[in-house]
């Protein structure tokens, strides 16, 4: 018996909103509302079901998208996408690039038309034509949104997924954490390294970025002081080296970094509790 088209193309449905949207609850509404409207369809009469479950779940990704942009101007501090946590290399291994943090966090600077192009053609090689008749724009015209997002996302830049090196520098920041030596933690920061904490509106975090070593270095030493409470295990966080914290069995953050030249540029914590509910869990997604 073959397979149900809408079940066969649902991992990728939730990939395409996960990367559009930022978290998985948004990419599950929009693989039920894309059901719903496959229903209503009928489908016996659509000659490329894939294309067509794609094209409908883009709009609505795009529908969201605008709706949202309104809900973060009023977000409590930086936004950041909910993470993909696996707890080995293993799994992250078969993660794609374009699911980890660093990634997603550069995506989300586009605009939603910007977007929606780029994770088409980039991502999931759909013909232009096709996005055209999906975004409303000519062949042409999303050539080029293609090309100027290419550009801003600075392929060379992108962070890749986490090696052995990767995790090691990791241990070694929780190492220097838990001593509480600044000057430790210093040294395995770049001169301009960054951290972004997303907190949600019900926990507390910086409510905007720290840049630079020794600020990121005292904060987070003052925040490894007061969390000495948790606990902290390695992890793969959207294919990047990080870890998980936790007490008394729930997460209560998640952290990732990535790294150049042996040091670390960049730090992620993601705190909110509503994009903590799946971590550990399988993606599922393309």
């Amino acid at each position: 018996m073959s397979q149900d088209p809408f079940e066969a193309a649902r991992p990728r449905i939730r990939g395409l909103a996960y990367r559009m949207l930022g978290t998985l609850a948004d990419a599950d509404d929009v693989a039920q509302d894309t059901w719903l409207r496959w229903q209503a369809s009928g489908g016996a009469h659509i000659a490329n079901a894939e294309a067509w479950l794609v094209t409908a779940a883009t709009r609505l990704c795009l529908d969201r998208l605008r709706s949202a942009a309104r809900a973060r101007e009023t977000y409590p501090g930086p936004w950041l996408p909910e993470p993909i946590v696996t707890e080995g290399p293993e799994d992250a291994a078969e993660l794609s690039d374009s699911l980890t943090l660093g990634f997603l966090v550069l995506l989300d600077q586009l605009a939603p038309v910007e977007r929606a192009v780029f994770v088409l053609a980039e991502v999931f090689e759909v013909p232009y034509a096709e996005i055209a008749a999906t975004v409303g724009r000519s062949p042409g015209a999303c050539r080029q949104i293609a090309s100027r997002a290419r550009r801003r996302l600075q392929p060379d830049k992108r962070p890749s997924q986490a090696g052995a090196a990767d995790r090691e520098i990791v241990s070694g920041l929780l190492r220097a954490l838990a001593s509480g030596d600044v000057n430790e933690v210093v040294a395995r920061l770049a001169p301009q390294v960054v951290c972004i904490t997303d907190g949600g509106p019900n926990r507390r975090a910086a409510r905007r970025p720290v840049a630079g070593s020794t600020k990121v270095a005292r904060l987070l030493t003052s925040v490894a002081r007061s969390h000495r409470h948790l606990a902290t295990r390695p992890a793969v966080v959207g294919g990047s080296a990080g870890a998980i914290l936790s007490a008394g069995g729930t997460v209560e953050q998640v952290m990732a970094v990535t790294s150049e030249s042996g040091v670390i540029t960049s730090v992620y914590f993601v705190g909110n509790p509503d994009k903590l509910t799946s971590v550990g869990d399988p993606p599922l997604i393309e």
